[in-house]
């Protein structure tokens, strides 16, 4: 839960210093890189980390993300400018990515499937303390010490989670089955057989370069295209056009591959798939409420940064204590039929998103995500751990790590589309502006409500219900990945999951 805490509080205490920093350092034409850098490097290596967790042991990957997340926050203090806050924060991720997954397989290995769901909903437990404590602290620290706290903060965390796993983390003996009961029952096995039954492993650098050259080039196309440069521009078909490539190369080094990063399996299993597919509708869902609805809160409704943070907040506090509830829910019916019913949940939650009143007040959205946290709760839980059910010790981590990916993946793939869905619809009602002058794009508008004592009280009100609007049709796309993801569920997942008993799971 400690390493955890690291990756969960990053986004949110950062965030809330982005004026100290840039007033500090500069770079405001890139300072969104601090971000888009973060999730491209904790992106692009959760397959490599999950599957060397399941080569070398969860272990020495776990204590080598902490100790990167270290290292890179130690950089992030002491920088220079904005170019190289940017590149330290790039090494901050190669170790946050190790620290997301192998977190959650770790909670598998360690715990039975009637536990997991109170240990993962102690995990989402700090994720939501984070999302709630992580903005404060970031503006105490950026307002009344400075800027730099806010990763120096991470070294003691950090130095503690490390020496509590490396004292007392055991993982159970890792041995290869040639059989149903080349292990017997484990328990008259010897030392020394196991020894001598671990596997020799080959990991697959090439892949993993492949992979890693891959992501890099598709999420840096995703982030950027439409805002460093027009989406057909050049640049952006280069990119788009280099990440094709790099995905046929890294193909067919995969199917060549002794022990691939991304093995066929992953696919093959329509388990899996299934589960991957739902997951990633989820990534696209939920640039709704942490993207968007932060502007909304503050745009629309006239909340201050720290009340809109609150607004968005009541959904990480449901999400957990309905997590922590699922497996009520789906030990009586099945985990694709709770997830199911989640889904379903969450599709009507957000179709009601659009018939909030216009101004409002700030509870109802809050209802809204309380609501949305609870569907969602229900969903996401009993698909990681149905999937790691139905895998054993040394294919956990490539399977959690494979879900944590394409997750990641539509998050960045829904934040360029919704993006591009709000300035389109923001720009469709600002064709006909009551002033000339106005701004056209969803961050400009958003920056003019921040003070709108230099607008006509006419031009606020038509940029409210501009954002407004905006915002409602994004709400509209994240209830159609909600039926993309109840569709891949219905028509792919297999209605019982191939649970392993315990005895194959070891």
């Amino acid at each position: 839960m400690m390493g955890m805490a690291l990756a969960a509080l990053d986004g949110t205490i950062v965030s809330t210093a982005v004026p100290q920093i840039v007033g500090d350092l500069g770079g405001f034409a890139v300072f969104s890189w601090l971000f888009s850098g973060y999730l491209l490097a904790v992106t692009v290596t959760l397959p490599v980390y999950g599957k060397l967790s399941d080569t070398f042991g969860r272990k020495p990957v776990l204590i080598t993300g902490i100790a990167l997340f270290l290292v890179g926050s130690l950089l992030c203090a002491t920088a220079w400018s904005m170019a190289s806050l940017i590149a330290f924060r790039v090494v901050q991720g190669l170790g946050g990515g190790a620290l997301q997954g192998t977190v959650q397989t770790i909670a598998a290995d360690l715990y039975p499937l009637k536990e997991r769901p109170r240990i993962q909903a102690k995990l989402s437990s700090v994720w939501a303390t984070s999302s709630v404590a992580g903005p404060a602290l970031g503006g105490l620290l950026a307002g009344y010490a400075d800027w730099r706290w806010i990763f120096l903060i991470n070294l003691p965390v950090g130095v503690v989670a490390l020496w509590l796993v490396g004292k007392y983390l055991r993982e159970p003996g890792r041995t290869h089955r040639t059989g149903a009961n080349s292990t017997g029952t484990g328990t008259g096995t010897s030392r020394s057989a196991r020894t001598a039954s671990v596997e020799r492993h080959r990991v697959d650098w090439a892949g993993a370069l492949g992979v890693f050259a891959t992501g890099a080039l598709l999420i840096t196309a995703l982030v950027q295209g439409g805002v460093a440069w027009p989406w057909l521009s050049a640049p952006s078909l280069a990119f788009l056009g280099g990440a094709a490539v790099l995905a046929a190369v890294t193909v067919v080094i995969e199917r060549r591959a002794a022990e691939p990063i991304i093995p066929g399996w992953v696919w093959r299993r329509r388990t899996i798939a299934a589960v991957n597919l739902a997951l990633g509708a989820l990534g696209l869902l939920m640039v709704a409420p942490t993207v968007f609805l932060p502007t909304y809160a503050q745009s629309v409704l006239g909340l201050g940064p720290i009340a809109a943070g609150f607004v968005f907040s009541a959904m990480t506090l449901s999400w957990p204590v309905s997590a922590a509830f699922s497996n009520r829910v789906y030990n009586r019916i099945g985990f694709r039929q709770t997830a199911v019913i989640g889904i379903s949940l969450a599709l009507l939650v957000l179709l009601a998103f659009p018939l909030l009143p216009f101004p409002g007040q700030a509870w109802q959205p809050a209802l809204i995500m309380l609501l949305l946290g609870a569907a969602l709760g229900l969903f996401q839980l009993p698909l990681i751990i149905g999937v790691q059910a139905t895998v054993g010790w040394s294919e956990r981590g490539t399977a959690t790590a494979s879900i944590l990916f394409c997750r990641q993946v539509g998050q960045s793939v829904g934040a360029a589309v919704f993006g591009a869905v709000a300035n389109t619809v923001l720009a469709s009602r600002l064709a006909d502006p009551p002033s000339p002058g106005l701004p056209q794009d969803l961050d400009s508008v958003a920056r003019a409500l921040e003070k709108p004592s230099s607008l006509s009280a006419e031009a606020t009100d038509f940029l409210r219900r501009a954002v407004d609007a905006a915002v409602e049709h994004v709400y509209l796309g994240a209830a159609f990945a909600a039926a993309l993801s109840l569709l891949v569920l219905l028509l792919l997942a297999p209605r019982r999951f191939p649970v392993l008993t315990e005895k194959d799971d070891s």
